[in-house]
Formats: C-alpha cells, sequence, structure tokens
C-alpha cells in the first residue's frame, strides 16, 4: 500500500488508506513519543514522565525491529485481500502490543520512547493519526560528547553517525505539530519545562515527578535506555558545560536548533528564547 505522507505545505497527512476508517481502528488512545537524537536526555524525561499517577512511560521498546513475516504468494494475496500488507500488519501489532502495556499499568497515558524512532517518525505518525510528539534538544556539541563517552568514539565518528538523527529530528519538527524542549532547559529549571509537557500530554503537573528517584521504573541498564551513574542517583542534576568545538556535520543542526549561526561558532538567542521562536515557526507548539 502507498500512501501520501507529506502535503504540499510540508505538515503529515495521515491517509485513510493506511489506517482503518471505521471508529476504533486503533487500540491505543493518542499515545505520546519523544523524538530526539541519542544522548539527548530522553531517559531523563522518560523517569520523570513515568513518576507521574497517571502517566506511564516504560523502558526502550524499539517498535522499528518488532517486525511481521509475510511470506511472498498466498499469504501476501490473502492478507492484500483484508486491506493489509506487511506494513499495515505491523502497525496492528504494534498497537496492539503498547495497548496491552497501557492497560497493565493502569494509567491513562503512554509515552514512549527511543532513539531510533526518530527515524521512523513518518510511520509514528500513519500508524497513530491522534499521537502526540515531544521534541527533545541538546546541543549537538554536548550530544557528541556524551556519545563519545559512552561508547569510545572519537568525536568526529561520533558526529557522523549522529548526523541522521539530528537531520530527521529537524525534519520531524518541522512536519509534525508537538511542543520543544531543550535539555539545557529541562535541567535548569525543571518545573517550567516539566509543566509545559504536562500541559501539551493532557495531565497536571504533579511536584512529585521531580523526584523520580522515588518511584520504580524497572530497569536501568544498557539497551533499555541511559545506564549511567548520573541517571541512576535519582536526581535532576545541572547540565554539563557545552564544549567549544562543534563537529561541521552537525552545524545544521546547532543552527535549525537556534544554538548557532550557520558559522557554526556563534550563538545566537538565549536558548529559551530561541527554542520559543524556532517552535512557534516550525511545529506550531502548545
Amino acid at each position: 500500500m502507498t500512501t501520501e505522507l507529506i502535503s504540499e505545505s510540508g505538515m503529515v497527512r495521515r491517509s485513510a488508506a493506511s489506517v482503518a476508517s471505521w471508529p476504533g481502528a486503533r487500540l491505543l488512545p493518542r499515545p505520546v513519543f519523544v523524538l530526539s537524537a541519542p544522548r539527548s536526555g530522553s531517559t531523563l524525561l522518560r523517569l520523570i514522565l513515568d513518576s507521574h499517577s497517571r502517566v506511564h512511560a516504560p523502558h526502550e521498546l524499539p517498535l522499528g525491529d518488532i517486525a511481521v513475516h509475510v511470506p511472498a504468494g498466498v499469504p501476501t494475496a490473502a492478507l492484500a485481500l483484508l486491506g493489509h500488507d506487511q506494513t499495515t500488519a505491523e502497525h496492528l501489532l504494534w498497537d496492539r502490543l503498547l495497548h496491552e502495556e497501557l492497560g497493565r499499568s493502569g494509567c491513562s497515558v503512554l509515552v514512549v520512547k527511543h532513539p531510533d524512532h526518530v527515524l521512523m517518525w513518518k510511520r509514528l505518525a500513519v500508524c497513530w493519526p491522534d499521537a502526540r510528539f515531544v521534541f527533545l534538544l541538546r546541543h549537538p556539541a554536548a550530544i557528541v560528547a556524551s556519545w563519545s563517552e559512552a561508547f569510545g568514539h572519537r568525536p568526529s565518528e561520533a558526529a557522523a553517525h549522529l548526523r541522521q538523527f539530528t537531520a530527521a529530528l529537524s525534519e520531524a519538527r518541522r512536519a509534525l505539530p508537538g511542543v520543544t524542549v531543550r535539555y539545557e532547559d529541562l535541567v535548569a529549571d525543571p518545573v517550567a519545562e516539566v509543566e509545559r509537557v504536562c500541559g501539551h500530554i493532557g495531565v497536571e503537573f504533579e511536584p512529585g515527578m521531580l523526584e523520580y528517584g522515588r518511584h520504580e521504573h524497572g530497569p536501568l541498564q544498557l539497551g533499555l535506555g541511559d545506564w549511567s551513574d548520573m541517571i541512576r542517583s535519582g536526581r535532576i542534576q545541572p547540565a554539563r558545560p557545552i564544549p567549544a568545538a562543534l563537529p561541521e556535520a552537525l552545524i545544521d543542526a546547532a543552527a535549525d536548533w537556534g544554538y548557532a549561526t550557520r558559522d557554526g561558532h556563534t550563538p545566537t538567542l538565549n536558548p529559551k528564547d530561541a527554542n520559543a521562536s524556532v517552535a512557534d515557526a516550525c511545529v506550531g507548539n502548545g
């Protein structure tokens, strides 16, 4: 099934051909996806949101790796007669899986995060036409430093790998409605930033969310999110100093996100001011 995902205006158009049109086609109501590059603080945001009484934000689940195999021939033809193909069958599987997870939690809002999801944002938007999005930004130079420290890569290697994520995040912000949060603002003024996110996902802010270490969140280990001592501390900690060197491969992202001009060196606005101007212009944040 071929569907047009992007309209002439650049906004995502959820085609009726890609999602069953009858009421209740999706079991999971209005899921929330945190889209970010790796090493941007998404585990911290997940743990904070998971500490809300009405929100369930489980460990990382790579939806793109949860696949359905449909053999060629009769199985494919039979599935087509039902109006489905491998892609739409996978969407049904994802929806059922996450709906069950939300139901078992007893909560009313599901938050899903995985770094790879920013690379498949179009599929998420098609699978759940009513999905809500949180765009989490971090200074690209800090992302590179964190990745290099975690995995032992040289900064140039890290930047080359991370560029696909930052480019996809910029594209998603231009095409999808959502709320943009900067990691630097999140750790500097968590009350204000978490209140904004809560407003976007339709829940009241609860001060106890910020003390995420007092709540149970499941294992913190490699493959399921951040596993560092900093995240295990259970406390929101200040951001580390931003490295002076910005790899050339990530200059466009830094400029798109308001951290620098196109020369890659000169700061633009105060980060929070830049966040508001870029978000309002590009994605119409709420």
